[in-house]
């Protein structure tokens, strides 16, 4: 018996010498140094230990005995469990995203296990609806875009940091001005009249709406960006999730020594001009001499008025930062300068941040957190006609004096631009710049009631002021009619938000359930004041009482008011079966008395079938979960008044000098909230542990659509608010990241591509169109950015008139196609195109070997169409003889004589047949594939460093915006694809006067102490 013993105990310790050092490392009570062999004990004995990863503690691992698979139990939110099993037992120990591990008992009592992670990916931690959960663990569709991605990354705005890395998620940019912010949209556009812009969560704390804060963080402070994407992701955030919710997590400190880093970029901008070209004046004046009798005197200037618009910029962008902490106490405080000077004259972007998280666990059941975030930006604006004259001033007119001084086109007699301005005039006494300054204080409390009971307070504070300047000296033609004018405007937010949070986490047996209930309120407050006025002294631009009063002073102040209440249920069985499910009751001071309050629910599921033991001997999965998602949410983004009758005060109620009031909205006391209901199927599968694919498939759906409906002269009012209409996304999205090499060579590929259909499925009772006149028309059965004009149907070859699609209804009432060299009787047709891409995507390919990196990061829109207005008028055949003219793309031609076949008619002096009115000749195909970052570096080896007391360095070129490859004839394919919040007239797909992208060149280094 004694030897049988022996030989049971020496086969279970050569396997748990085995399994240990494969998979796990763990301590135990037994005193190491003794050599006695201690018989074994049989009877059942109540084990205690604590499951953690390299990072902290694991909760919700499930733990099991291997012999009866019901005996069983998970560990807690601090990785603890207790599990009663035979002290002869193996216990199996399971989490997602790590490796399995069996532990022989061995009649030990106690147990502190390490896991090792099996798939980093979907062991990463991802911030997602008021908590945390391991990426493996999710229902929903989540995009995470880690601090890694974004090396080499020049830019304080963190939108524009992860500009093609996810699928379904848009970001679009109609100016390369360095002072505005590119626009964001998350599986297509959900809204007609209501915002567009994603909710943006920094820290926990919720900011509002894309574009509505500051979203100033430097690269080097961002650990992670999650995008949310279906309902049940963003369930939780209600009405102000309907485009999706970006969650920043910013960096904090670590327990250890004071770590120092330095990050400093410099670099260098130029301007991208594509395929487009203007023409010189040799070209111009040959150009012209077939359809006007051009003087060749006009050959004595070649002004290059492109040139002098634009120029070479620089881009600066400093990073330092303190960080480190004990056990308790916990810092990181960082500063960070950007400025980047335009490439259009006269115009920069200069931001200042200071920011610090501190951290620090007070008692045992006691956490506070303390976020200060201060930013001060001052943008300077190039003059308002810079751009636009430099695309349209004639080369025939000169720019400088014979001594160097800017020619003043109004005293210049000989001046042929059809504008008499010459903008380096103006801009060397005009002035136009905004400050801002944005304050926000975060305080959050975390407390630990009972065990499995928490409670958190997170309180957020915002105040926003800015101040802006357009003067306009009265030397210059702007100036010149008011003899010097000023405009001043300042506009004042303040913003409180408490969110407190009630959270039950536990285990039984298997089963791991966590219970959230939270309780939300904000107030939010805003002031304007605007002041212009007239008669200033040259050089002075300032108000003094000598200064004349424009116009009325105007301004404004809003309030608004919110609260939430919402509960959300976690269920986990095994570590492989999930299920949330999620209630939000909502009200808002924006909507009608009798319908402010709303409710939006969210459910899902997901079960991890590798964890299956059908699929344990499939080798070639090493991951295969499914998911399915639905609820709803909301869209609240319409302004602070939608539903109250107003009036406007304004000069067209005036009466005798004395201002007046009339009404401008009726009041809609049973306006409600934008609704949006969201089905989402998903599959994740890994192969070899080496491959990684996402699939989604999506149907969303918005309801009671907020618009804006026009009202008859007779009702007294100009609009109403109604809740009218449904519009329908539907799309497909997959994202692929393989490990192509893992030994000292590495390779990684990251792709992502995502397909998207907008349908509007219905408008205001009795209509099947809203805005019929315009070149998009909202129309049942349409995407909202189909476009409706007449149709180019080219160039007479006969004559080189233009020539226009007309449609005749014959007798029998059957529509025929024809054509005509009169606009005015071209049909309006849908032209079969939109504005909306048929998909949109982004690739990265990552090498690296002992210490050198190199990344490659492409971005691709495929099949929109973009309505390159611009064309209107230098490309009008004749219309503007006073403007500069492009030169032709290549493949274009224009007519010359009797059967040419030319894309362009014969130019006619005054115009030919309105060739240059709206019509699909200026649709162009808009899709482009963008080099968008290219960066190289070198990690300096540390036993290089040690002797100069520097901890890492590394080292890094990079290039942003360098290759293009587009059809379009334009500046730059890449235009606005969502609605312009603050312009209305912006049409999304169009293309006016742009500012030029910024070609970059980047050098930096970040230095570790």
């Amino acid at each position: 018996m004694k030897i049988k013993s022996l030989l049971i105990f020496g086969t279970v310790g050569l396997l748990w010498l085995n399994e240990s050092k494969a998979f796990a490392n763990f301590d135990h009570n037994a005193n190491t140094k003794s050599k006695t062999i201690n018989p074994i004990n049989f009877d059942d004995i109540t084990i205690k230990g604590k499951i953690t990863d390299k990072s902290g503690p694991v909760p919700g691992a499930t733990i099991t005995l291997k012999s009866n698979p019901s005996i069983g139990t998970s560990t807690d939110g601090s990785g603890n469990f207790a599990i009663t099993v035979p002290a002869d037992g193996i216990l199996i120990i399971k989490s997602v995203g790590y490796l399995t591990q069996e532990i022989p008992v061995q009649g030990k009592s106690t147990f502190n296990i390490s896991l090792v992670e099996e798939n980093n990916i979907l062991n990463d931690v991802v911030v997602v609806g008021y908590s945390s959960k391991k990426q493996g663990e999710l229902s929903s569709s989540v995009s995470v875009i880690s601090a890694e991605k974004l090396k080499g990354v020049a830019s304080n705005d963190v939108i524009s940091m992860i500009q093609g890395k996810a699928p379904g998620v848009v970001v679009s940019s109609g100016s390369g001005d360095p002072t505005s912010a590119p626009k964001m949209t998350i599986r297509g556009i959900g809204s007609i009249n209501g915002g567009t812009a994603p909710l943006l969560v920094v820290d926990g704390n919720i900011l509002g709406a894309y574009g509505t804060e500051g979203a100033t963080y430097s690269p080097n402070d961002v650990e992670s960006v999650t995008i949310l994407k279906d309902a049940a992701a963003t369930g939780l955030y209600g009405s102000r999730a309907g485009s999706g919710v970006i969650i920043v997590t910013t960096k904090t400190g670590k327990t250890g020594e004071a770590k120092i880093e330095f990050s400093s970029i410099v670099g260098f901008n130029s301007p991208s001009t594509g395929n487009f070209k203007l023409m010189n004046s040799q070209q111009l004046y040959n150009y012209q001499k077939t359809f006007s009798n051009s003087d060749p005197s006009v050959l004595n200037n070649d002004t290059n008025w492109w040139d002098l618009a634009t120029r070479d910029g620089m881009t600066q962008n400093y990073t330092v930062s303190a960080s480190g902490g004990t056990e308790k106490t916990k810092y990181y405080i960082a500063g960070n300068f950007y400025r980047e000077q335009g490439t259009v004259i006269n115009n920069d972007k200069n931001a200042y941040n200071l920011r610090a998280n501190l951290n620090s666990q007070l008692t045992k059941k006691l956490k506070v957190s303390l976020l200060l975030n201060g930013v001060f930006t001052r943008n300077n604006y190039a003059n308002s006609n810079t751009l636009g004259d430099g695309y349209l001033n004639l080369p025939f007119d000169p720019a400088y004096n014979a001594d160097g001084t800017p020619v003043d086109a109004r005293i210049t007699p000989t001046w042929k631009g059809r504008d008499i301005e010459n903008f380096l005039h103006s801009t060397q006494y005009n002035l136009s710049y905004a400050r801002s300054l944005n304050l926000s204080a975060d305080v959050n409390i975390d407390y630990n009631i009972v065990k499995n009971l928490t409670f958190s307070s997170y309180n957020r504070t915002t105040f926003y002021n800015t101040f802006a300047v357009d003067y306009y000296d009265k030397r210059t033609k702007e100036g010149g009619a008011t003899n010097g004018s000023l405009y001043n405007s300042t506009t004042y937010k303040n913003r409180l938000l408490s969110s407190n949070r009630l959270k039950y986490e536990n285990s039984f047996g298997q089963n791991h359930l966590t219970v959230l209930a939270v309780g939300e309120a904000e107030k939010s407050y805003y002031d304007e004041a605007n002041l212009n006025g007239k008669n200033l002294p040259a050089g002075r631009p300032v108000m003094s009482t000598a200064t004349d009063i424009i116009s009325n002073p105007s301004g404004g102040t809003n309030e608004y008011n919110f609260s939430k209440y919402l509960s959300q249920v976690d269920y986990n069985y095994a570590g492989k079966y999930f299920a949330i499910g999620s209630f939000v009751h909502e009200n808002s001071s924006r909507f009608g008395l009798n319908k402010s309050g709303g409710d939006f629910y969210q459910l899902g599921a997901s079960w991890i079938l590798s964890s299956e033991a059908f699929l344990k001997g499939v080798k070639p999965i090493s991951f295969l979960k499914l998911r399915a998602s639905y609820g709803t949410t909301g869209n609240a983004e319409i302004g602070d008044y939608p539903s109250l009758g107003l009036y406007a005060i304004d000069a067209s109620a005036s009466y005798g000098g004395i201002p007046g009031a009339r009404p401008d909205q009726k009041g809609n006391p049973d306006l409600t909230w934008e609704k949006q209901k969201t089905a989402n199927i998903g599959l994740d599968i890994g192969f070899w542990n080496r491959i990684d694919l996402t699939i989604d498939l999506y149907d969303k759906r918005a309801n009671a659509l907020l618009f804006q409906v026009p009202l008859p002269s007779t009702e007294g009012y100009r609009y109403i608010f109604q809740n009218v209409g449904a519009l329908k996304n539907r799309g497909l999205e997959f994202s692929l990241n393989t490990k192509n090499f893992t030994g000292e060579f590495q390779w990684e590929t990251n792709l992502n591509m995502a397909f998207n259909r907008n349908t509007i499925l219905a408008l205001t009772e009795g209509k099947d169109a809203i805005t019929p006149a315009g070149s998009q028309p909202k129309a049942i059965g349409h995407d909202i950015y189909d476009y409706k004009m007449p149709i180019w149907a080219g160039v007479d070859p006969n004559n080189g008139d233009p020539l226009w699609e007309k449609v005749i209804t014959d007798a029998d009432g059957v529509q025929h196609i024809a054509v005509t060299n009169t606009y005015a009787q071209a049909t309006r047709q849908y032209t079969g195109t939109s504005a909306s891409p048929k998909f949109t995507g982004g690739f990265t390919n990552t090498f690296s070997y002992k210490g050198v990196s190199l990344s490659a990061f492409f971005n691709f829109v495929y099949g929109n169409e973009v309505y390159n207005n611009s064309r209107a008028y230098f490309d009008n055949d004749g219309l503007y003889e006073s403007y500069n003219a492009m030169v032709l793309k290549s493949g274009w031609t224009r007519w010359e004589k009797v059967g040419d076949i030319a894309t362009h008619p014969k130019p006619v002096l005054g115009g030919n047949h309105d060739s240059n009115q709206q019509s699909s000749r200026y649709l162009e195909d808009g899709s482009y594939i963008r080099l968008r970052n290219v960066t190289l570096g070198y990690q300096i080896p540390a036993n290089w460093l040690s002797k100069i007391k520097i901890s890492s360095a590394r080292i890094f070129v990079s290039g942003d915006n360098l290759w293009t490859g587009t059809k379009f004839s334009g500046i730059d394919p890449e235009v606005v694809l969502a609605p312009d919040d603050n312009d209305p007239n912006v049409i999304p797909g169009s293309s006016s006067f742009r500012y030029p992208m910024s070609k970059k060149i980047l050098f930096g280094v970040n230095i570790g102490l």
